[in-house]
């Protein structure tokens, strides 16, 4: 393949830009970790950011790289691979998490990113830039995970109410308000380990790009990971509170026990898709697992018109950051 000749300076700021992406990931989708434990009145939001950031960080011990690998290889074409496509794909992932955190819409930090790729990529070669097999498992979880979710938080919540169906409702609720710890520190640890992953693959692309890293490595540089998992930490710690109101109070009302349900219930399916090597969104898993808590008790308990936009974002997250990553390919092509 060949190397690009490019400055220490280009690169610096290029992977500058990509923890910036980063940081802004963990603000944005802070929201998805902490709305429910936040709305339910068991942490203060201080105390919640605080423990969610923690847990951010801890899945670099835990959760393997295979998503940093789809990323970094499986997306586009290694080859078209430059400083112009990776300054357009960040700054369209950037710009569309910025719009949706202005207006409190809880959209996809990880699909913003696919669709920068994609765009800055066809901006460049053509389709022909696109790695198929990739972008179509990204794209059937698109799907799958907010049905997995709807279906892990939708059982877990009949089972618990099952198990629980002779006990007092404030003996369930001082159990779950103490359960709804693990459960939010269980989804912060899959969301940490999926999305700091989407950065790394970034970075490692760009990294291969330049010939500071051999096309033959298996894993990223260690350096990589510990600034891309710092970043989505600190990221979470500043949190979007525009965000948890939509997710933790406008698409449903969440007691503790819904809450621990519908955080299980997200924790599992991400922690599946990390295993499997697949860049699913937290938002999507999230609000898949509150919409099946809030409608295993009864259907009317779900804002469905609130729901409903919210998947109007997720229709138009990739085409919109692949529009204005081409746009970015462009300015940057003529700029740096």
């Amino acid at each position: 393949m060949h190397t690009l000749q490019i400055s220490i300076y280009v690169l610096g700021l290029l992977i500058a830009l990509a923890l910036v992406f980063d940081f802004m990931n963990g603000f944005h989708d802070a929201a998805n970790a902490i709305a429910t434990v936040v709305s339910t009145g068991v942490l203060k939001p201080q105390a919640a950011v605080a423990m969610a950031a923690m847990f951010n960080f801890t899945a670099i011990f835990v959760v393997g790289l295979h998503v940093a690998g789809t990323v970094g290889k499986g997306t586009i074409d290694p080859g078209v691979v430059d400083q112009y496509v990776i300054f357009g794909a960040l700054v369209g992932a950037i710009a569309w998490n910025l719009f949706t955190w202005y207006y409190g819409i809880p959209s996809s930090s990880s699909h913003a990113l696919i669709g920068g790729l994609v765009g800055a990529a066809v901006a460049k070669s053509g389709t022909s830039a696109l790695v198929g097999d990739g972008l179509m498992k990204t794209v059937k979880w698109i799907v799958l995970s907010p049905l997995m979710g709807f279906v892990f938080g939708s059982l877990i919540m009949l089972l618990v109410s099952w198990i629980f169906v002779r006990s007092t409702p404030r003996r369930v609720d001082s159990w779950f308000r103490r359960l709804q710890l693990v459960s939010a520190a269980s989804y912060s640890l899959g969301h940490g380990g999926n999305d700091a992953q989407k950065t790394i693959g970034i970075i490692w692309m760009l990294l291969i790009a330049v010939g500071q890293v051999p096309s033959t490595a298996t894993e990223p540089p260690l350096w990589v990971v510990v600034a891309c998992y710092t970043a989505i930490s600190i990221g979470t710690l500043f949190g979007g509170w525009r965000i948890v109101k939509t997710m933790g109070q406008k698409i449903t009302k969440l007691k503790p026990v819904g809450g621990f349900c519908a955080e299980t219930g997200g924790a599992i399916t991400l922690l599946i898709a990390s295993h499997f090597g697949v860049p699913v969104s937290t938002t999507h898993t999230i609000t898949g697992a509150i919409v099946g808590v809030g409608s295993s008790q009864k259907m009317s308990a779900v804002r469905w018109g609130v729901a409903g936009n919210i998947v109007w974002a997720w229709v138009f997250t990739i085409p919109a950051s692949a529009f204005v990553a081409a746009l970015a390919w462009w300015v940057g092509h003529h700029i740096m």
